[in-house]
């Protein structure tokens, strides 16, 4: 049975909800779903292509849309504006969203890991702005932040930042380096045409 607190958590998926029509999209609705520390990073073929981080705290997926993706090198400050939460169990979701639902496109899930929080409980560093926390990824490694702007934008911005580490780099070549699926190997053309996963998927996350 779900504690208070995933059962609060998962009530707070009203907003993911009532933006989707499940008679139509193959998303997942959200349930009492469990998971640790999770990373998942997921590149997004919409109108405006994106990337969703999103890290699992208090029973969902805190998401933030990522214009150009992470960059490896602490010098690239990549914006990151917040939405809304997403259910645990869509760090599994790839494949289309159909045309005219809301963020129709092409899901690719680009990373998916743990992670360490590094600045103490991971709700209270949201609250406060800044969330500093370890990727053990493939593709996202080492120490990064996320820090909420001063802005009075309608929106709530963030910047995603790579800490300065072993893992650092000096470019920002980092998405175009990984075009493919961590889960599945398929390129985006592969993933719109329903191709199977590719054989040596498993060896490339």
């Amino acid at each position: 049975m779900p504690s208070q607190r995933q059962g609060a958590a998962v009530d707070g998926l009203e907003r993911y909800r009532a933006k989707r029509d499940f008679a139509k999209t193959p998303e997942p609705q959200g349930g009492a779903a469990h998971g640790g520390a999770r990373l998942v990073v997921q590149r997004h073929f919409a109108r405006r292509e994106h990337f969703d981080l999103r890290l699992a705290m208090d029973g969902v997926l805190k998401s933030w849309a990522v214009t150009r993706g992470p960059s490896a090198n602490p010098a690239d400050k990549r914006l990151a504006v917040r939405t809304e939460d997403h259910p645990l169990d869509y760090g599994d979701f790839e494949g289309l969203i159909p045309k005219g639902e809301y963020g129709g496109g092409t899901v690719m899930l680009w990373e998916d890991a743990a992670y360490e929080p590094l600045n103490g409980d991971p709700l209270e560093a949201l609250e406060k702005g800044e969330i500093k926390f370890l990727a053990h990824g493939s593709r996202m490694r080492g120490r990064w932040a996320l820090v909420r702007m001063k802005t009075r934008d309608k929106n709530e911005n963030w910047l995603l930042v790579k800490e300065r580490d072993d893992f650092a780099e000096t470019d920002d070549r980092l998405v175009q380096r990984f075009p493919t699926s961590v889960a599945t190997g398929r390129t985006r053309e592969e993933i719109e045409r329903g191709a199977p996963a590719a054989p040596a998927a498993s060896s490339r996350r």
